[in-house]
């Protein structure tokens, strides 16, 4: 049955009417958008228990504390923030007349476009909420990129989010979908942008929010995701800031674990090229929503997330940060990185995707042209590509960088990338080599397949010793 989809008026409206919805709205950054929208419906004594916009820094901090990092827009300030009020909520309000009301407090930090249009502006909003009175709380709070070029734009655009979220927590609390598409209802399609996405309490018990967040890729609100060693959502800035990022690419589709032994040999050369500090590494393993390259490319409705989310799971076990995402092509991850302003990126790829965009007979007319675009959006951005070798089994031939097969009208360009550094031949590695009980290597092991018969090291200094092994 179709979702019936409310204007914003009418869903502010159906909250302030609604006797047991009761509670508070902070609001940091960009005005008193949300709690505005109920007032302006009417009956909003029936809903507001107060509103507050603590602008000043002083009064913010004497608030919600101060942050040590210096960010105000940011999830632990929306997270005290949402704290404080709630409890205020319950200390204060308590008798007969409040016996009934389920208590919400709704938060958001918010930064707009600035006068001289420079920022990013985005933002962190969220709700805690009860869903029967007296109950235990419940959470949900999300990030938004806010796309528009004007400031009142973007307000009204908050003004909206802010109210379809209350809306959401009581009325789609139990349909998780209708939850998250009713987020954006009333709002331009490319006005806004939702990467991440976070949900707890007793209400949420059964939801998975890997699943969650890989919903939000698919309907199209965002187009990556990021998920930390214990299967949390990160923010993609917030992590990858000024960082030298490596990552390993795979399919969702990929019965076989990622070769990790050559991806610490790429990231080995990544330090060594880069000249990285582990203190400043983020190792990350992507996963492909769609796998890419085959003739017959899935849709999302083809897509069964249950077994997208499991991949991604796997892959977090290994220790490392994994990405999500539905870049078909590498050069849009890096375009999706750039936003993130890391330090440095590293690419770990096989050598046969390299031979698939060096030749033209792949591709239809204005070769050269998607060629350019492809390096342009690739290699701009402070890119290195670190190409795994291929054993071609029909001529017993190891393909590497130097003797793949490139087109006559890519191979100038070809040969500037290696010439550069900006493709590079993952160097030093056999396969079938063998590593003894107490005997040293070079490699620091920053991945561990996720597989009960591993390789345990010890470090030593810089080097690291095998110190027990069940299987190799």
């Amino acid at each position: 049955m179709q979702r019936e989809i409310l204007d914003t008026k009418r869903k502010a409206l159906k909250i302030n009417l609604n006797e047991k919805i009761y509670g508070t709205f902070a609001e940091i950054g960009a005005g008193q958008e949300v709690s505005r929208a109920f007032f302006n419906a009417g009956a909003a004594s029936g809903t507001v228990a107060k509103t507050i916009s603590a602008y000043d820094m002083t009064f913010s901090d004497s608030i919600y504390g101060a942050e040590e990092s210096g960010r105000y827009v940011s999830q632990n300030r929306l997270l005290k923030m949402l704290d404080h009020e709630y409890s205020l909520l319950n200390e204060r309000l308590q008798g007969k007349k409040y016996e009934n009301k389920t208590f919400f407090a709704f938060a958001n930090t918010v930064t707009t476009l600035n006068y001289t249009k420079t920022n990013d502006p985005h933002g962190w909003i969220g709700l805690r909420f009860q869903n029967e009175p007296g109950g235990l709380p419940n959470e949900i709070y999300f990030h938004v990129r806010l796309l528009d070029t004007d400031v009142l734009m973007q307000q009204r655009v908050l003004g909206i989010i802010g109210v379809n979220l209350v809306y959401a927590a009581f009325y789609y609390a139990n349909d998780r979908k209708a939850m998250i598409e009713s987020l954006v209802d009333n709002l331009n399609v490319g006005s806004v942008e939702i990467d991440l996405i976070s949900v707890q309490g007793p209400i949420f018990s059964d939801v998975n929010n890997v699943l969650l967040n890989l919903y939000l890729i698919v309907k199209d609100f965002s187009t990556a995701a990021i998920f930390d060693s214990d299967s949390h959502p990160r923010q993609a800035k917030d992590l990858l800031y000024k960082k030298d990022v490596m990552i390993l690419r795979t399919k969702y589709g990929q019965k076989s674990n990622p070769n990790f032994s050559l991806f610490n040999k790429a990231i080995d050369q990544f330090k060594l090229v880069n000249r990285v500090n582990d203190s400043n590494l983020c190792v990350m393993i992507e996963v492909l929503i769609t796998n890419v390259l085959t003739e017959a490319q899935e849709t999302p409705d083809d897509i069964d997330l249950e077994i997208v989310a499991k991949r991604a799971e796997e892959m977090c076990k290994t220790g490392n940060f994994v990405i999500v995402s539905n870049f078909t092509r590498k050069n849009r991850l890096a375009k999706y990185l750039d936003k993130c302003k890391p330090k440095s990126v590293g690419m770990s790829t096989n050598i046969n995707n390299l031979k698939f965009v060096f030749n033209s007979s792949n591709f239809g007319e204005n070769y050269t042209g998607q060629l350019l675009s492809y390096v342009n959006d690739m290699f701009s951005r402070n890119v290195r590509l670190f190409a795994y070798p291929f054993l071609d089994k029909k001529t017993n031939t190891v393909i590497t960088s130097k003797n793949m097969p490139v087109s006559a009208e890519a191979k100038p360009l070809f040969d500037f990338l290696i010439l550069n550094g900006y493709i590079t031949d993952i160097n030093d590695y056999n396969e079938g080599a063998k590593v003894g009980v107490g005997q040293a290597f070079e490699t620091d092991c920053f991945v561990v397949p996720p597989r009960k018969d591993v390789v345990i090291v010890r470090h030593c200094g810089e080097r690291a010793v095998l110190f027990k092994w069940k299987r190799v």
